[in-house]
């Protein structure tokens, strides 16, 4: 069945293939237990996957998205269904005070933030330099970086010992992909700024990790890449496919836990098999 091609960002509804956000198969075991967690961009894709994921570990979850309601909605439904909080805000990273507005809501709602997932992104493709704005390069680093930065700092007083903040880089910040290059770019910077923030933070008891997924299929896809891209995402890794967010949860699952209590500063490859070195 051939892909409609969408605007960014995409949505669920309009792919003709839907992604695998784990809503049938993820099992908890508690883990996450009265836990209180912000996610960005958790209106769809990996974001969507964590916050069902974190709900049926025991968390509340706060989604802040841009303005797919639908998506969102749906989302909260999933979380709600797994017996947990769930609070939608809605809004542009790209700007600061939506960033302290969102860590106002979780600190208004839950009192204080167990887990932070920097996990928004943008992306457009483009096959050469002349082709990007300036616009689009500064919209990018707000979106992708910048926000990391003022969300991180908004929430810091509110962050209590043994909290942990996960960052999503990309593959792409070792195998950049030159049609992706304000993006990639961002990706490199998420790196750094986890690792220099880890080192930060030790002192506090606050861990900071990034995961750094390969091509998972979201609505991202269709919404930013031509259709001779999307017909072929994700068949150049070892493993022949894009990987589903369903996939990539996991991994945030365990960077929220104590039983991640000696992880910080790392960057966790979720690549179908494309080595990170």
């Amino acid at each position: 069945m051939p892909e409609p091609q969408q605007q960014p960002p995409g949505t669920i509804a309009a792919m003709a293939e839907k992604p695998d956000h784990g809503e049938h198969s993820y099992r908890g075991s508690g883990r996450l237990n009265g836990k209180t967690a912000v996610i960005t961009g958790g209106d769809s894709g990996i974001g969507r996957a964590v916050a069902i994921a974190f709900a049926r570990e025991g968390a509340d979850v706060l989604i802040a998205y841009l303005d797919e309601h639908d998506d969102a909605r749906d989302t909260a439904g999933w979380v709600q269904e797994a017996g947990r909080r769930a609070v939608l805000v809605p809004g542009d990273l790209a700007g600061r005070e939506h960033c302290e507005t969102v860590v106002a809501t979780a600190v208004r709602e839950f009192g204080h933030i167990d887990v932070l997932v920097n996990n928004a992104a943008y992306q457009m493709t483009h096959e050469s330099v002349e082709e990007i704005t300036d616009e689009e390069w500064t919209r990018t680093f707000d979106i992708n970086i910048h926000a990391m930065f003022r969300l991180v700092k908004a929430a810091l007083r509110s962050l209590p010992e043994g909290a942990s903040i996960i960052n999503t880089s990309s593959v792409n910040y070792d195998m950049p992909r030159p049609t992706l290059l304000p993006y990639a770019t961002t990706k490199g910077a998420i790196a750094n700024f986890t690792a220099g923030l880890a080192q930060l933070l030790g002192p506090r008891g606050v861990r900071v990790n990034a995961v750094a997924p390969g091509p998972v299929w979201t609505p991202l896809i269709p919404s930013t890449m031509p259709p001779e891209q999307v017909e072929e995402f994700g068949r150049n890794t070892p493993l022949g496919r894009p990987g589903q967010p369903a996939e990539v949860a996991p991994v945030y699952v365990l960077l929220a836990s104590g039983e991640a209590s000696y992880i910080s500063g790392a960057v966790v490859p979720v690549t179908g098999g494309k080595p990170i070195l």
